[in-house]
């Protein structure tokens, strides 16, 4: 008999419910998450032969547990958050909340949503995802020292600073202070102190660029031969996207990503607003990629002149070329993917490699009608399970 093993993960415990594919609830139990208590867990769940692991936000605090059990040979679908709280709320009719029931709307959701994502710990994704999230901090810590460094300048210095100082340039600005009181000193040596912290910050994010660059290249991605897109950004993508296999089509990448807006239509008024869901990592990522498209001559730049020039404003081109470019960096992943794929064995036959920004007329307007059709409601029966 298949079971559906729910999980509301914590960093130190973890509670499960295990429910048959009618939803009836087999057993219950709250483990911690230590060698001992996993492994308790483990034999509880070992009663089920036939079984899948259901675990509530396996990229955020459910990763840990979700990769264990993947090592140890387990089937593992990832529940999103928003999901199971709207089980939750259908479920128990009103919106009470603690582990059990968490774990209850977590092996509900899985068991009723039929395109939920199974997760993969490839080793190379996993270590492009830890580095870019490094990455990303290393620009968070760059950013707050520059607006440190900006602030103790305009007291110092007349007039203050340009908007975007380098570390040298802000030493070089540093060293024309002669401090005037004891106040001036101490701003002086805070910012000399600021400026040697800036240095490493530097340094070290060069060397998260270089090492990205060589595991992006490493994996066979092209991604980075697109204008706009970096080794921070390829990795981001190849990073969170992990399989763009599972994404039945490009309009589901964009709705994935928030670049397809929302429809919005009523009665006789057909419009669309800006969605401001899906991943925003990758979303800033494309938004990146336009912005730099835009400030080049390049097909993106064509595109959006095409738009202006169709009577969009100038944040609706934007928006327009952001979704178009969704489509161009899915294509590139799965054309990348069938490479991949076919080098190795059992590879598959290739697939439309178009990259280009405008790319062949659709028979409906992706920057107007971008979603995906609705998904049918049906028990999970098609998931794979663990030996």
């Amino acid at each position: 008999m298949r079971v559906i093993i729910g999980m509301d993960p914590h960093k130190r415990s973890a509670t499960i419910e295990i429910i048959d594919k009618s939803a009836t609830v087999l057993t219950t139990g709250r483990y911690s998450t230590d060698a001992a208590g996993y492994g308790e867990m483990m034999t509880a769940a070992q009663q089920f032969p036939d079984r899948v692991w259901a675990v509530e936000g396996c990229n955020g605090v459910g990763r840990h547990v979700a990769h264990r059990l993947i090592n140890d040979g387990e089937t593992v679908i990832d529940v999103p958050a928003k999901l199971s709280a709207q089980v939750r709320v259908f479920a128990t009719g009103n919106g009470r909340k603690t582990d059990p029931v968490d774990a209850h709307s977590v092996a509900l959701a899985a068991l009723r949503s039929p395109n939920l994502r199974r997760v993969q710990a490839d080793p190379e994704v996993v270590a492009l995802g830890l580095l870019v999230d490094r990455r990303d901090e290393l620009g968070r810590a760059r950013t707050e020292l520059l607006n440190r460094i900006h602030r103790l300048l305009t007291e110092l210095v007349p007039g203050g600073t340009k908007r975007f100082l380098s570390a040298m340039q802000a030493r070089v600005l540093a060293d024309t202070v002669t401090p005037a009181d004891p106040a001036a000193r101490v701003r002086l040596r805070l910012v000399l102190e600021l400026i040697d912290d800036l240095e490493v910050v530097d340094r070290r994010t060069k060397a998260a660029d270089k090492e990205l660059k060589q595991l992006v290249l490493d994996r066979g991605s092209t991604l980075m031969d697109l204008p706009g897109i970096g080794p921070s950004g390829a990795a981001r993508l190849l990073a969170d996207t992990e399989d763009v296999h599972r994404f039945a089509s490009r309009d589901r990448f964009a709705s994935w990503n928030g670049t397809a807006p929302l429809d919005a239509s009523s009665g006789q008024q057909q419009r669309h607003r800006l969605s401001r869901a899906g991943n925003r990592k990758i979303n800033r990522v494309l938004h990146i990629m336009a912005i730099v498209q835009l400030r080049h001559q390049t097909a993106g730049r064509v595109y959006y002149d095409g738009k202006r020039a169709a009577g969009k404003t100038s944040m609706e081109a934007t928006r327009a070329l952001k979704r178009r470019l969704s489509n161009v960096v899915y294509n590139r992943m799965v054309a990348d993917q069938h490479r991949r794929d076919a080098a190795g064995p059992g590879g598959h036959s290739g697939t439309t490699t178009d990259s280009s920004v405008t790319g062949p007329t659709p028979h409906t307007d992706p920057s107007d009608k971008p979603q995906p059709g609705p998904t049918s409601t049906q028990p999970n029966a098609g998931l794979r399970t663990a030996p």
